[in-house]
């Protein structure tokens, strides 16, 4: 027998357990500690209830998951139509499929308007992304009951984590590309909203493979044959410091630092300041990661690269992250 931890009260949220920092894995919510059931599934007078009450997250400190094995990903753009004569989201068929991986290889980020994945079943929703490869279960958020697959950004109510973070900061802002430390990360990323706040909800997304073109030749070239090491370590310390779950052992993977893209040929950096801990070729390692460092903090800052997205309700959006940050699906450069 199990217990999910859903809790019926709000738990007060300490400053170590949020303003805590891992290395350099940063938690901005905090998940289980902050939740409280009742009011999200009922609401208040002050407090509007959650509109899907299927999608509320739990966390089950007996779910765990074995380490994630090697598979066979089948990149679906490289040969679909690149004249995108079946691109209607609504009623994909297979080669419509192919043809939104091409586009959004080409493209990097695709915002598509007046969507209704929030309103089919999470069963359904989940069929249609697992077309285009394995469905990721994270090691550490909450899930939908019976999903794992899905991963929720969730705020609950009165969660005042972000107030403590913003003490010593000027943005909840955290760059990264998702769960990068997995041996095979994903590739592509699916988001859509059910519900928003009245203000906020921005989401930036910079393009890794324009960043790559825009380092000098020279160091491009030092680049090459390089690789990093991303970890999952500080993000499992991190939820176990606030109390929550962890599903799977934490891993390290050694990954590129550039990376080819396989339908487009692009190369992309593969580098992001929340998993990428440092690079591993012990002759280069000062240099080049000092280097990296400056060059991400100017890659955050440099709107010419990114774009901006603000999802709406029955909005969606579909990331390549291959395309963004560099191919995922194996360790070749």
């Amino acid at each position: 027998m199990y217990e999910l931890i859903e809790f019926t009260q709000s738990t007060p949220v300490s400053k170590l357990a949020v303003g805590t920092t891992f290395g350099n894995y940063k938690e901005q919510a905090a998940g289980a500690q902050a939740y409280n059931k009742k009011l999200e599934e009922e609401g208040d007078a002050l407090h509007a209830r959650a509109n899907y009450l299927n999608y509320l997250p739990a966390w089950d400190p007996d779910e765990k998951h074995p380490p994630l094995e090697p598979f066979e990903h089948v990149e679906h753009g490289i040969d679909a139509d690149d004249s995108f004569p079946e691109i209607l989201v609504e009623q994909l068929s297979d080669a419509g499929k192919d043809q939104l991986a091409l586009l959004a290889t080409q493209r990097k980020v695709l915002v598509f308007k007046d969507q209704d994945f929030a309103n089919i079943p999470i069963n359904a929703a989940s069929k249609w992304g697992e077309y285009f490869g394995r469905l990721h279960i994270h090691p550490t958020s909450g899930a939908p009951k019976e999903h794992p697959e899905v991963h929720v950004v969730h705020r609950g109510i009165d969660d005042k984590s972000s107030d403590i973070l913003l003490q010593d900061r000027t943005s909840t802002v955290a760059w990264h590309s998702d769960v990068t430390y997995e041996k095979q990360p994903p590739g592509t990323t699916f988001l859509y909203i059910l519900d928003v706040p009245s203000t906020g909800g921005d989401t930036l997304f910079v393009n890794q493979a324009e960043a790559y073109r825009r380092l000098s030749p020279g160091f491009r070239e030092r680049l090459h044959g390089l690789k990093a090491l991303h970890s999952s370590i500080e993000q499992a310390e991190s939820a176990t410091a606030r109390g929550s779950i962890v599903r799977r052992k934490p891993v390290t993977s050694v990954h590129p630092l550039v990376r080819t893209h396989p339908v487009t040929g692009e190369k992309a950096l593969f580098v992001n300041p929340q998993f990428t801990r440092h690079c591993i070729d012990t002759m280069a390692s000062v240099d080049i990661s000092l280097v990296l460092h400056l060059k991400l903090k100017n890659l955050t800052r440099l709107h010419s690269k990114a774009t901006c997205s603000k999802l709406k309700p029955a909005g969606s959006l579909m990331g390549i992250q291959a395309a963004i940050e560099g191919d995922k699906r194996s360790d070749d450069e």
